[in-house]
């Protein structure tokens, strides 16, 4: 974990509630796709956390969803402002079980950090394939992102305005792969467990105190005892996962 002080370089809406921010700074705390970054915010008390979309060794990428205060202060913000930001939060996806055809399954605001994910996975020389998750056409983004990756892209949405009418495991039904990772909503991420022919690993949302794992806040039961999401997570493997009912 790093404490830096980033500067926003862009901060654009991709739909009417998604934006993408672009922040320089020292990332050099990030070391795998599926961390988090958990951002300062004038006036409030605790950080809000965010998913890595994508990095290099002097920016940093977040895609985020307004849905409260935290979310819609980072949306009024342009070039030039500061922001104090931990880097190098929890684990992080595991490249080394994904075989040679992994697929990737995100589902609204569970889509960014799979992009980092899959320029990792393509750099590895993997056949990469791509499920995206929306409710409708409006609210679609990155699709043509990861296609200019040079991955496999299938987009479904709920009420099948665009793409597969369907869930991210509709698409996932007749597709061949060796692995998967995915990140979403727990109904999704719940569906996908039962889905899915291979193993896997999951990336779970959690409301979060300190996003380091010193208040114990964001703990969760598994099948191997009680682990923090901020800490011991976000990703978990497939086998360990205990759902409640």
């Amino acid at each position: 974990m790093k404490q830096s002080i980033f500067e926003v370089r862009s901060n654009t809406a991709l739909t009417d509630c998604v934006y993408k921010m672009v922040l320089s700074g020292d990332t050099s705390a990030i070391t795998a796709p599926g961390q988090f970054v958990n951002i300062k915010l004038d006036g409030l008390f605790l950080r809000r956390p965010i998913s890595v979309c994508d990095y290099d060794e002097a920016t940093l990428t977040i895609v985020y969803k307004v849905v409260g205060k935290g979310t819609e202060v980072l949306s009024r913000m342009s070039g030039g402002e500061k922001l104090d930001i931990l880097t190098g939060l929890g684990n992080g996806y595991d490249l080394t079980k994904a075989g040679e055809k992994p697929v990737l399954l995100g589902g609204g605001v569970g889509v960014p950090p799979m992009y980092n994910l899959a320029k990792k996975l393509l750099a590895q020389g993997k056949k990469v394939s791509v499920i995206l998750g929306f409710n409708t056409k409006s609210e679609i983004f990155y699709e043509e992102e990861f296609k200019k990756l040079g991955c496999d892209v299938t987009v479904t949405t709920v009420d099948g305005s665009y793409g597969v009418k369907g869930f991210v495991t509709t698409a996932l039904e007749n597709m061949e792969y060796t692995y998967f990772y995915t990140c979403g909503p727990e109904p999704m991420l719940k569906a996908v467990h039962k889905a899915s022919k291979t193993s896997g690993q999951m990336s779970f949302e959690e409301r979060m105190g300190c996003g380091f794992g010193a208040c114990m806040g964001c703990s969760c039961k598994t099948l191997t005892g009680y682990k923090r999401i901020c800490k011991e997570g976000p990703v978990m493997e497939k086998e360990e996962i205990a759902w409640e009912n």
